[in-house]
């Protein structure tokens, strides 16, 4: 998109119309919520709740004279007038959030494993993970992708030490030279 393209009328309005709708999100418990959405969603729950709660308690108290056990299948009412509000919101607000299914490339699996790495405790070895781990990571395909890393980890030390070993070799070849 070039700067003309940017600035026409529809892609403003289209980016306005995106920031005001998401200026309405927030995040609950984990999740991505519209709060008007879930202001409704209270206040409904509260009203059929509390109505199905005082509707049974009047009805019951017509006919069960005992006024604990009155109470207490009303209660029960109420309960799943909370139940039917949670199916009613559910149906009446639908999810706010977006599910981005996107490849990565090699290059960017091998940066979050060497992230992942580089925290406390590492990743760990392949060879040390119970066969139920194991499988299912192979039905994912991670499985290849960190025993390849680990591979990759055990070269590079490999590599590492045998360069050390050569560099302190040549290091004392260079001191015996010069005494």
């Amino acid at each position: 998109m070039d700067a003309d393209e940017a600035l026409s009328p529809a892609s403003v309005g289209m980016t306005a119309a995106v920031d005001a709708q998401t200026s309405h999100l927030v995040e609950v418990w984990g999740d991505t919520v519209d709060i008007r959405h879930l202001a409704w969603s209270v206040a409904l729950g509260i009203g059929i709740s509390l109505g199905a709660f005082f509707s049974a308690n009047y009805f019951l108290a017509l006919y069960v004279h005992d006024a604990a056990m009155t109470r207490a299948y009303a209660m029960l009412v109420g309960l799943a007038g909370c139940l039917i509000a949670g199916a009613v919101c559910a149906k009446l607000f639908k999810p706010k959030r977006v599910v981005v299914d996107q490849s990565s490339d090699t290059a960017r699996r091998e940066e979050v494993l060497d992230q992942l790495a580089a925290e406390a405790g590492g990743l760990g070895f392949v060879s040390d993970l119970p066969l139920a781990v194991a499988t299912e990571m192979k039905e994912l395909g991670l499985y290849d992708v960190f025993l390849k890393h680990e591979q990759r980890i055990d070269a590079s030390k490999r590599a590492l030490d045998e360069g050390r070993v050569t560099t302190d070799a040549i290091e004392e070849n260079t001191s015996k030279e010069s005494s």
